[in-house]
């Protein structure tokens, strides 16, 4: 049986470049495309998939927002992050949600259909483009809420805004933006783009 796969990425030139790598060189051809997280969330109410392939940034926020309404729609589903975002960033929050595959877009084209290939087919380990543990960047130490508001501080949202947008009580947005400083050793807003612009992080 072949599988039933959605792609959710903001850039439409590499969901259709995944599509069609996927269609000529693994021979799947059931493909749906979604290019933001509204658009995701109406897609899957209605269909189920048997794969994601999902970046972690769309055109309208971070992924990671979503991820736990998707695995309460889905607990089975397989999810492959696709992303420019260094693993190690969002590696320990994902595999809270029981994310195992992580891809970078940086890789080559004949890597990318090898990793593809053993994702489609359900294969355990990706070896080095799995999700792994990693020591060193500051982000990674991150929760998966910190994560979310991170993404809003760097794009320069306000306290009020993220409250706001992530529906979170001012005192509780406050604790978490202060957490994520304590964890960065950032002593502010400019340190902080610093460092994520040093380790990669998209926003």
């Amino acid at each position: 049986m072949q599988p039933d796969i959605l792609i959710a990425d903001d850039h439409s030139m590499i969901r259709k470049g995944l599509k069609l790598n996927i269609q000529l060189n693994l021979n799947y051809t059931d493909i749906t495309e979604a290019g933001s997280c509204n658009e995701l969330m109406k897609i899957l109410v209605k269909k189920k998939f048997t794969h994601l392939i999902l970046d972690i940034i769309l055109s309208d926020g971070s992924t990671l927002e979503i991820i736990p309404n998707i695995r309460r729609l889905y607990p089975d589903m397989n999810i492959m992050i696709f992303s420019m975002q260094p693993a190690e960033i969002d590696g320990e929050a994902l595999k809270q949600y029981g994310i195992k595959y992580y891809l970078s877009k940086s890789v080559g084209e004949e890597e990318i259909i090898d990793c593809l290939n053993k994702f489609l087919h359900n294969e355990v380990q990706l070896k080095t483009n799995g999700i792994q543990s990693f020591k060193g960047n500051p982000f990674a130490t991150l929760a998966p809420r910190e994560l979310e508001i991170l993404h809003y501080v760097l794009k320069g949202f306000g306290t009020k805004e993220i409250s706001e947008t992530l529906n979170l009580k001012m005192n509780t947005n406050k604790k978490k933006k202060n957490r994520i400083y304590e964890k960065t050793n950032a002593g502010n807003i400019k340190e902080l783009i610093e460092l994520a612009t040093l380790y990669s992080v998209n926003y």
